[in-house]
């Protein structure tokens, strides 16, 4: 068998398996794709009459890797025919016979078409190089997003590369002893008080593993998710690993929209055990275990607040570190609440642009309106209160009511749903009766006619026996004439017999022997 030789075969797996952290086999298989590329590109260099050329045209051609010998075969696999019409995919049965006997028709071959060595071709060579590329491309693609797949949503160690447009490239790896994979950390998720440098190393959150072909690293990591301080907790405090404590509600602001603000987080815990104090837990003696999120952090300030089911005391909590003196519930339906705070501590409790309680806002899902208790006029919000309550209380009166109707026009609708259906079947019925009636005289009709056409048989039958004794009669009477004729002539001849006996006796013989009695009695008329 002929065979292209690959000079360094072996070498160059092995370089590209470890280049690009890939296992052999996966290697072997994109070069045998890009070598069948190849292959395709030149037959259709060497055949350009061929112009039906599709994808599955080559399905059945295959390329073998021989990395011992350092080169390469193309098989294809024929058909045995009578009659060859396509030979890149049918074989003659002579052919293979004089081979092998015992081939018959239907029956494949395997047989080597690997071209020369020199007419391989340039062109050919560089499709090869092109598809091989790409092939070990969309193999590190999908070994990356199976590593990878089950890891989104943790925090993972990364390592600067390199910086692009505005983004930073990573080094992550998924456990100890795997090869680190490339990832994009976006302008939109760094910290501003990061500095990133090369071979710097920062605990990222693993946003999302992209999937299909993309320019680019295929992992999305971010520094200002949400997630990132709850896996830094997690792991700083056992007691949320146990689950005796447990984080509710976190909010964050990694990228504040004014620099002047720096970056803030409010986390809400709770318990279920009586003895443990879930904020204390959080922060740590002398605040050693919420010290070492914020240094992870570079410095982003974080509050932890203790989560209620109460709303009012929940939200007096999440605009801590201010003083909050009361918080009323405006609209409940609506989240709407009015939190009474002292004048020294208004801006306390807005924060910096509004940031405190922006994020208490955030954290609590309600909206919050800041109010000074000295200002607060408690009679006019009283009025507002009980003017939205009243709105309330009518809505859902007309709620009701709307529903109450609706309900009632649902049962009319059913009700005369079920008396037209009722009066369908009625009718229906009425019909089928009118049919049964109608069955009915037609089975009277066809019986009478029945007894109609019995009728007139028997008419028939009397007319047929009255013709048959008329022919009866007519026939006696025809016989009685014959048999009077047949008398009449029986006595004419006895009598005519009589008169020549007596003839003879009367008058004696002639001369001749006979009577002239008998003469005369001849010629009688």
């Amino acid at each position: 068998m002929s065979m292209v030789t690959l000079p360094g075969l072996q070498d160059m797996i092995d370089n590209i398996s470890r280049e690009r952290n890939l296992p052999k086999h996966a290697v072997q298989a994109a070069l045998r794709e890009a070598l069948l590329k190849g292959y395709e590109r030149y037959r259709r260099t060497h055949r350009p009459d061929a112009a039906n050329f599709d994808d599955e045209y080559f399905s059945n051609f295959e390329v073998e890797l021989d990395v011992e010998d350092e080169g390469f075969r193309v098989l294809a696999t024929k058909t045995i025919v009578e009659a060859v019409s396509n030979p890149d995919h049918q074989i003659s049965l002579i052919e293979v016979q004089e081979v092998a006997d015992e081939a018959q028709l239907g029956d494949t071959v395997v047989l080597d078409v690997t071209p020369d060595q020199g007419e391989f071709g340039r062109m050919a060579a560089i499709q090869t190089k092109q598809v091989l590329a790409q092939k070990l491309r969309d193999q590190q693609r999908k070994l990356i997003q199976e590593e990878f797949q089950e890891l989104e949503g943790t925090v993972l160690q990364a390592r600067v590369l390199r910086f692009e447009r505005q983004s930073v490239v990573m080094a992550i790896t998924s456990g100890f002893g795997q090869p680190e994979v490339e990832a994009e950390l976006p302008k939109r998720d760094q910290l501003p008080n990061d500095n990133y440098r090369a071979n710097a190393t920062f605990k990222v959150f693993l946003k999302k593993v992209l999937e299909g072909s993309h320019r680019g690293p295929q992992l999305l990591v971010s520094r200002a998710d949400a997630g990132l301080v709850v896996d830094l907790f997690a792991t700083e405090v056992p007691e949320i690993e146990d689950e005796i404590v447990r984080i509710v509600a976190v909010a964050r602001e990694a990228n504040p929209p004014s620099r002047s603000v720096g970056p803030r987080t409010k986390i809400a815990v709770d318990t279920l055990e009586r003895d443990v104090d879930p904020v204390g837990a959080c922060i740590g003696a002398r605040g050693s275990r919420i010290q070492v999120v914020v240094n992870e952090l570079r410095g982003e300030k974080i509050d932890v607040i203790r989560w209620s089911p109460d709303p009012a005391t929940y939200i007096a909590n999440a605009l801590s570190p201010a003083r909050v003196q009361e918080v009323r519930l405006i609209n409940p339906d609506e989240r709407q609440a009015h939190v009474l705070v002292p004048e020294d501590q208004l801006s306390l409790a807005i924060g910096k642009e509004g940031q405190n309680v922006r994020l208490a806002a955030r954290l609590t899902g309600w909206k919050i309106d800041i109010k000074d208790s000295a200002k607060y006029d408690y009679e006019a919000e009283t009025r507002k209160m009980e003017a939205l309550a009243e709105e309330r209380r009518l809505a859902r009166e007309a709620a009701l009511a709307e529903e109450e109707f609706e309900e009632e026009f649902e049962e009319e609708e059913l009700e005369d749903e079920l008396e037209a259906e009722e009066l369908e079947a009625e009718l229906e019925d009425e019909e089928l009766e009118d049919e049964e009636l109608e069955d009915e005289e037609l089975e009277d009709e066809e019986l009478e006619d029945e007894e109609l056409e019995d009728e007139e048989l028997e008419d028939e039958l009397e007319d047929e026996e009255l013709e048959a004794e008329e022919l009866d009669d007519e026939n006696l009477d025809e016989l009685e004439e014959l048999e009077a004729e047949s008398l009449a002539t029986a006595e004419s001849e006895l009598a005519d017999a009589e008169a020549i006996q007596a003839a003879y006796r009367s008058q004696g013989t002639g001369e001749d022997g006979f009577g002239t009695g008998l003469s005369a009695a001849v010629q009688r008329p």
